[in-house]
């Protein structure tokens, strides 16, 4: 699973909260990489101050004064950060079991920066001067090698000003903020947030509730004063550079998106398309949908919606409390590799914008719009770790929400409906050898003789299910004092219908005599028939759209055939926006009328799903 990574700025007067400390130790625990960057101010004064040394400081031509940093100072400014801010940081983060790496950016040439052009400043006399000695700039290039092996090597990396001079000389002092930004774009960071004093970006500085909650490029700007103008320019370099989810968050709200001001790259080109957008705009790779949970849910929160997250991690959304209960099961998450979304002639491009959150977005949609019956129950989920073996998030939903249909949020095309998937039936398979030179007569080395054992196992489950499709995914090799070893993950697509216990005897019986058989994973396949009310609802409303659908059942998996396990008797069927050749590959992408229609179509088959279901009990 890919550890996502977070860059967090945080200024010095909140590291002195123990608050924030305990929020950083959160998102550690949700097993994210972190790098802090701390800010100085407080710190800095406080320093001087204990060494009865005045704070150097520049006043411009615009009124605005700032920190005087000749060369001679810049020493005084590393040991404010050395011996205040960052032993505080560490010992926060240690205190809470965190192992913590500290260190101003500049050493070992960590970050390297470029010098500003000399200052324009204002005399003591008010008279205009040329200040040519300051030693300020900003960042423009990052170790990444030595910071990605510290990230993996500490639980939080944190750095602060200032950095090298790539021209040499003595450190630069630079802001924060826009530290954190080009680091951010630097390591490909999945999240920034730029934490402040205040609930986000505010629209009247003297109103602590008009929070900007939304900024594009060039929004910030207006409303930004002080202080705040620098955090806007971080985010929109940050914006800019990389694809990461960027936000200015208020005090102690790390997990929480109110009173934040979240930072898109991107807008729909329609308000009908703003939650596909900025679904896709932030990152949710298998093990980091924390974030994107927690957006939705205070979507669904905005528009009346019940909605939180479960034990699980996933996003529950619902309306009605009735008895008959109708299911829309999408994911969170997204296959590695994630890149900045944006709209071309049409289309969204974006990791994830066609599995599956075109079919989320779309739930949630018709879940706000639908009219729900007196005794009818309309829920959304938004399942974690869809895309790898585990199904966390699905496991949950079986064995803690029936339901009495289930429309599974998958990409079929909005003119097809999914009725059913091939099962999975995974094995891991270990081969060894006695250590020995492979030119020996008759020597049998390790890779052979897993080789040989895979092809045994493939030809005995495939005489069982013939439909199965089969392949070798992964195989390693491994050298010992003793023994060589060969590892191989087999894995075979199974049809609905297959005899699981039936597959896994005949996979068994090839272990013994060096070779090791490990069965992880026995999904079945599951298909349903177009006769219940829920296939019924989806075909009326295919025919009232003048769509000639095509049912097809897929080679695939998906979370469908985890419900199965145990919802033997409950219909289901997949469908949602999108072409499914496009899943998990750089080209990506779904078309706005794509999704407008599947997202029409879906509404009409909830709304006959209740109607139907109506007919049948009366």
């Amino acid at each position: 699973m890919t550890r996502p990574l977070y860059v967090i700025k945080v200024g010095s007067a909140t590291l002195d909260r123990e608050t924030i400390h305990k929020e950083i130790a959160d998102v550690v625990a949700r097993g994210a990489r972190v790098l802090l960057v701390a800010g100085g101010a407080t710190g800095i004064a406080r320093h001087y101050a204990s060494v009865d040394r005045p704070v150097p400081t520049l006043r411009l031509a615009n009124g605005d004064e700032v920190r005087y940093c000749p060369p001679e100072e810049m020493d005084h400014l590393v040991d404010a950060y050395e011996r205040v801010t960052l032993p505080a940081v560490a010992h926060g983060l240690r205190a809470l079991g965190l192992k913590a790496f500290t260190a101003v950016a500049a050493r070992n040439s960590l970050v390297l920066g470029r010098a500003n052009r000399p200052l324009k400043a204002l005399s003591a006399e008010g008279r205009p001067v040329v200040v040519r000695d300051h030693r300020a700039g900003v960042p423009v290039e990052a170790d990444t090698e030595a910071l990605n092996a510290l990230l993996d090597a500490y639980d939080v990396v944190c750095l602060s000003p200032p950095v090298a001079d790539r021209a040499g000389g003595a450190a630069l002092n630079v802001d924060a903020d826009v530290l954190a930004a080009v680091l951010a774009v630097a390591l490909d960071a999945d999240h920034l947030r730029l934490v402040t004093g205040t609930a986000g970006l505010l629209t009247d500085p003297a109103d602590p509730d008009s929070t900007l909650t939304d900024a594009h490029p060039g929004d910030g700007a207006r409303y930004a004063g002080g202080r705040m103008r620098q955090k806007v320019r971080a985010a929109e370099i940050a914006l800019e550079g990389s694809g990461a989810d960027v936000a200015i968050t208020g005090p102690h709200t790390m997990g929480e998106p109110a009173g934040w001001t979240r930072f898109w790259r991107t807008r729909g080109p329609a308000d009908d398309l703003d939650l596909l957008t900025r679904a896709v705009c932030v990152p949710s790779v298998s093990g980091d949908e924390a974030e994107l949970a927690a957006a939705l849910a205070a979507w669904c929160r905005g528009r009346g919606i019940e909605a939180h997250i479960d034990a699980a991690g996933n996003l529950v959304a619902s309306r009605g409390t009735g008895s008959r209960a109708l299911l829309l099961l999408g994911h969170l998450d997204t296959v590695p590799h994630r890149w900045a979304a944006e709209w071309r002639d049409g289309e969204l491009w974006g990791r994830g914008s066609v599995d599956a959150k075109g079919s989320l977005a779309a739930f949630l949609e018709v879940l706000a719009d639908a009219d729900v019956p007196e005794d009818g129950r309309l829920v959304v989920v938004g399942a974690v770790e869809e895309e790898i073996s585990s199904s966390k998030g699905a496991f949950h939903v079986r064995d803690h929400y029936p339901a009495d249909a289930v429309v599974i949020g998958e990409p079929s095309g909005s003119q097809k409906l999914t009725l059913g998937y091939f099962g999975l039936f995974k094995l891991a398979v270990t081969a060894s050898v006695p250590t020995g030179h492979s030119a020996g007569l008759d020597a049998v080395s390790a890779p052979d003789r897993l080789t040989r054992v895979l092809g045994e196992i493939r030809a005995s489950v495939l005489d069982r299910a013939p439909e199965a499709l089969s392949a070798v995914i992964d195989i390693r090799c491994a050298r010992g004092r003793e023994r060589d070893r060969a590892d191989g993950i087999l894995n075979f697509r199974v049809p609905p219908g297959a005899d699981l216990d039936a597959l896994r005897t005949a996979a068994l019986r090839h272990a013994g005599d060096g070779v090791d058989i490990e069965v992880l994973r026995a999904t079945p396949g599951h298909r349903s028939g177009r006769s219940g009310p829920l296939a019924k609802a989806f075909t009326r409303a295919f025919a009232a759209a003048g769509v000639k659908p095509r049912f097809v059942v897929k080679k695939g998996t998906s979370d469908m055939n985890t419900l199965a396990t145990t919802w033997h008797d409950v219909p289901m069927v997949a469908y949602g926006p999108g072409d499914s050749a496009l899943d998990h590959t750089d080209e990506e992408r779904i078309g706005g009328e794509e999704y407008r229609t599947a997202r029409a179509l879906l509404a009409a088959a909830v709304d006959r799903w209740f109607a139907l279901t109506e007919e049948s009990r009366g």
